[in-house]
């Protein structure tokens, strides 16, 4: 089963959990944040379109 391993969204409120989350207001950085973590956490980073990205490991 996968598991989120950490949130990178535009505002701390719009989103819970247990997983570490990282707030990043723009745009770019955001991106950049997301894929800088992918790489971090050998995982795979998700635009959910909402403003929020999730990175999801699939190790088992």
């Amino acid at each position: 089963m996968a598991k989120i391993v950490a949130i990178v969204a535009t505002e701390h409120d719009r989103v819970g959990g247990g997983a570490p989350i990282f707030v990043e207001s723009d745009k770019d950085k955001r991106e950049t944040t997301a894929f800088l973590l992918e790489k971090i956490l050998d995982a795979s980073a998700h635009d959910l379109k909402n403003g929020s990205f999730i990175l999801v490991d699939r190790r088992q």
